[in-house]
């Protein structure tokens, strides 16, 4: 008898069903075997050959990820001759588990009217009221991490790069705090400050101000970037664009203008309403923005195009308040009435409607959890929308669960990868792209340059001479002499160009970095 083999413990891989590849798949590539193939050179055809493999194996290694995806975001379902809209809190929260009823709740609070603001892994919360109060809390534990009465009003508030630290828009300036409620700065070149947002890739802390006053100021290092006078007046209305990092500033004359710390100029405009903008959000991808206005209508517009508007939603009073979700949902403020909108394949369509008792100041989805943060003028609630959160989440770019020693390796890993604001453009994908007419000053440039070796000299001797004058001797010595001539003169001019080259690096070098100095390079 044949021994049989024994069943292998640990046989590989397990195989990927074809369906789930073909979901990440690319499309089918080039075709090397056809005969209609035009590419004949082996070299470029192995190349080809090897990049199609390539892709085939990182759709294969995208389908095999989907098995850690365990969680699935799920929406609301209405029974036959119902919709989701009559469906109210108290019914919602009696439906679902003790963990996520918890996360419903209200607080009552009498120094409105608030704003608030979650961080970005959607674990800590802050709330400031404009009588003063100030506090942070990790919502989820309901721990309170500070509470104070700044004395001042509060205009605006917003997280750091991490939940140690937030910024608070006073009276006259923005104060930084800790999270124990210690005051750490004073920032007041930043002065009469309406609304702010962190970007969190640039270390940046962008502010819009009551003058119309834009300022950019690099955490990091504690210095101001880029400040001027947009010539808009009052800024009230103000959201950042997570993929190129740009403001988006809507005025009273219903124009979107979209500015960068790199230019006093707009880098685009875009007439959104016929009448003042009131409202503005951008969608997490950075595809589509929704913005309304007291004309009872909130447009969708696709970033990508800065075309007309793709979608028109006419609603039953002016929308005051706009907020987008992970998952795409649009939160609509309206009074004292807040609906979420969910996107179909062809329209928005009502998702939700909730009521409040006072009228609502501020609003945001929280991320990574079904929860939408309302503020009012009397308190704040915590409302549950079912499917508005990702379901899964990177642990290496944010992590809701994170411990201290985590939380420290992921700010010195963000400071390392921080993206400078000079990168901060209209078209993110244009930095890669090559930039011709440089390329062209280049190579012209290499053609003159300067420490290549004197040109020949082309010396003929006249052929009629006097008797008894010149001869080879003579020849030899005056050809000796011209390229002495020549080889001083281009000695001269490589040192004026070398004198002109330092000059520009220490004009360069002027530009001080604060603590990053240390990494340029030394003279």
């Amino acid at each position: 008898m044949k021994p049989t083999k024994k069943p292998v413990k640990f046989p590989g891989r397990a195989p990927v069903s074809k369906e789930k590849v073909q979901k990440h798949s690319r499309g089918s590539g080039v075709d090397l075997n056809s005969r209609s193939s035009r590419i004949k050179n082996k070299i470029h055809r192995l190349k080809l050959r090897n990049k199609e493999l390539v892709i085939e194996r990182m759709a294969e290694d995208a389908a095999r990820t989907e098995l850690l995806l365990t969680e699935e975001h799920g929406y609301l379902e209405a029974d036959p001759g119902e919709t989701t809209t009559q469906y109210k809190q108290s019914q919602i929260a009696g439906n679902v588990d003790i963990t996520t009823a918890t996360k419903h709740f209200k607080l009552n609070l009498e120094h409105g009217p608030y704003c608030m603001r979650y961080t970005r892994n959607g674990r800590h919360l802050v709330i400031g009221g404009k009588k003063g109060h100030v506090a942070a809390f990790d919502w989820v534990t309901k721990q309170l991490k500070c509470e104070m009465n700044v004395m001042e009003s509060v205009h605006d508030v917003t997280w750091l790069h991490i939940e140690t630290m937030f910024a608070v828009a006073q009276k006259d300036w923005v104060y930084i705090y800790d999270n124990q409620g210690i005051e750490i700065h004073c920032l007041k070149r930043m002065n009469g400050v309406n609304r702010m947002e962190f970007l969190p890739y640039h270390f940046l802390l962008a502010t819009g101000s009551r003058e119309g006053c834009l300022t950019w100021l690099d955490v990091s290092i504690g210095e101001i970037v880029s400040r001027f006078d947009s010539k808009l007046g009052r800024i009230g209305i103000m959201a950042q664009n997570p993929t190129n990092a740009l403001l988006c500033v809507g005025n009273s004359k219903g124009v979107v203008s979209m500015w960068s710390p790199n230019s006093k100029q707009p880098l685009a405009k875009m007439l959104c309403h016929h009448t003042a903008i009131n409202a503005l959000a951008i969608h997490p991808y950075g595809t589509y923005m929704a913005t309304s206005g007291p004309d009872y209508k909130v447009k969708i517009w696709d970033l990508r195009q800065l075309a007309g508007p793709l979608q028109t939603v006419g609603i039953r009073s002016p929308a005051n308040y706009l907020s987008y979700s992970q998952k795409g949902l649009l939160a609509i403020g309206m009074g004292n009435v807040v609906e979420v909108f969910k996107d179909t394949s062809t329209d928005l369509k009502p998702y939700m409607r909730h009521r409040e008792n006072w009228a609502v100041t501020s609003m945001q989805f929280c991320p990574f959890e079904d929860i939408l943060g309302v503020a009012t003028t009397k308190g704040f609630t915590s409302i549950l929308v079912p499917g508005s959160g990702e379901a899964n989440f990177d642990a290496l770019e944010l992590n809701p669960f994170q411990t201290k020693s985590q939380r420290r390796e992921a700010e010195v890993k963000a400071l390392l990868d921080k993206i400078q604001p000079e990168l901060i453009t209209l078209d993110p994908y244009s930095i890669h792209e090559v930039d011709v007419p440089s390329l062209k000053e280049k190579v012209e440039a290499k053609k003159k340059l300067l420490y290549l070796k004197p040109k020949d000299i082309d010396f003929t001797p006249r052929k009629t001479k006097a008797k008894g004058k010149g001869g080879t001797a003579k020849v030899v010595k005056s050809k000796k002499i011209l390229k002495q001539l020549a080889k001083n003169e281009a000695i001269q001019a490589m040192r004026e160009a070398n004198v002109l080259k330092d000059i520009k690096k220490t004009e360069v070098r002027k530009k001080s970095f604060g603590v990053l100095d240390r990494f340029l390079p030394k003279s």
